[in-house]
């Protein structure tokens, strides 16, 4: 059985148990919101990862992307990323190769983690269509099972899957006059453009329960992928995008109901002032289903240092309900991203989670200690409380100051150590 069907038993899993210890909630809690879709627990049954639990009332999670390109292949750095993401605190790990043996690459990083392990499967269908038959476009419907299949037998815990992309949602793109940015889905435009050239429904939709079967066996959490995702803010929150919003939130009740977990992804590039609306959006017509951003992007100015733009975007989307975060590293939208640019990317989304559950759990109590190890200048605390007490340890570490209790942007001009005199004194 999987995790949704023993849910719904009333039965709680050991993975459930495990689920609720990290999470500091009630067993039957997430056995609850496991059975109502609400929270995902990632983990195929012949691999079994640390357990983890996405969704309602839990701690906003970490997703870091890594892979091949066609124009740099290498899997040790593949490996090397993979180990950086983990170190630094990802959650999971999506592997999106497109270059080399893909089947190689995928094992290869699903025995370096112990983290649960995503893939989308389209970028393996367009790969090898292009090998075995000249074209992406020219792929047959089988060969996306066969790669489905392929992916769940070896072990992959969730799928980003582009099943809400129908001739519909299509439909939807072309009456609005396509798009400012273009499809920058990968997925989502291999998918679009094997649809229009041999006039025929996404194999994916048209037999989606042949997706839960295979899904089904391994006990893969199904990600429905959001294959028109801005990849501009001015086109966010268009009628493509709503449009297979709206396919998804259904598919991923057709999902729940014969026995499969499911989450539904998200934006993307999207201004600040429409993530709250967006994230609630999404929520609602899904039901509360976990719900992973990608990113989100604010802007699209900043090359190098998007990073850092989507610290404010992802901290947002957490705050307002947003389940999962995927990180951006400094490489975004100009090259494959090298192992440093993964370290930085998981740090900054991890700090906008943090922040992003500042609000939506109300978790200040690490802020709290931290604030008092300040005004008592207890330097040891606060490396204990630092995040990334290597980097606290390194600055402080390269500019010592002369008296040890300060630190040399004050010097002897301390103003915690100036007014604490005055307030002890009175005590």
């Amino acid at each position: 059985m999987t995790q949704i069907e023993i849910a719904k038993k009333g039965i709680i899993s050991p993975r459930m148990e495990a689920v609720a210890e990290m999470e500091g909630v009630s067993s039957e809690y997430i056995r609850k919101m496991v059975s109502q879709g609400r929270i995902v627990i990632m983990g195929n049954t012949l691999r079994k990862p640390v357990p983890l639990g996405v969704g309602e009332g839990l701690r906003t999670k970490v997703n870091a992307s890594i892979g091949t390109s066609t124009d740099i292949i290498d899997f040790k750095m593949e490996e090397e990323k993979a180990k950086i993401a983990q170190e630094e605190g990802a959650d999971t790990l999506m592997e999106l190769s497109t270059g080399g043996d893909l089947d190689e690459i995928r094992r290869r990083i699903l025995k370096t983690v112990s983290l649960p392990v995503g893939t989308v499967p389209l970028y393996q269908v367009a790969s090898e269509a292009k090998d075995r038959f000249g074209a992406i476009v020219k792929a047959p419907k089988e060969l996306f099972f066969e790669i489905l299949e392929r992916q769940v037998e070896d072990g992959v815990d969730f799928m980003a899957v582009h099943c809400g992309i129908n001739r519909l949602t299509v439909e939807r793109l072309k009456k609005q006059g396509y798009r400012v940015g273009g499809l920058v889905s990968r997925g989502g435009a291999f998918l679009v453009a094997w649809m229009e050239y041999n006039n025929s429904e996404n194999p994916y939709y048209e037999y989606f329960d042949r997706v839960l079967e295979i899904l089904k066996r391994r006990d893969v959490v199904l990600s429905l992928g959001n294959g028109m995702r801005s990849g501009a803010i001015h086109d966010s929150n268009d009628r493509a995008q709503l449009q297979e919003l709206i396919i998804n939130s259904e598919l991923k009740e057709e999902a729940n109901r014969y026995g499969v977990q499911a989450m539904v992804e998200g934006p993307g590039h999207i201004p600040l002032d429409e993530i709250e609306m967006n994230v609630k959006l999404a929520k609602k017509i899904t039901n509360n289903s976990p719900y992973y951003v990608l990113g989100p992007v604010p802007s699209d100015v900043f090359p190098g240092y998007d990073h850092i733009a989507s610290v404010a975007g992802a901290a947002l989307a957490a705050w307002h309900g947003a389940d999962l975060v995927c990180y951006l590293t400094p490489a975004e939208h100009i090259a494959l991203p090298f192992p440093e640019d993964v370290k930085i990317g998981v740090r900054c989304a991890r700090i906008a989670a943090y922040l992003g559950d500042m609000m939506k759990l109300g978790r200040r109590d690490r802020d709290l200690e931290m604030a008092v190890a300040r005004k008592n200048l207890d330097w040891s605390k606060q490396l204990d409380l630092s995040f990334f007490s290597d980097e606290f340890e390194r600055i402080r570490r390269t500019r010592p100051p002369e008296t040890p209790d300060t630190c040399t942007m004050c010097g002897t001009l301390c103003a915690l150590k100036a007014v604490k005199r005055i307030f002890e004194n009175e005590r």
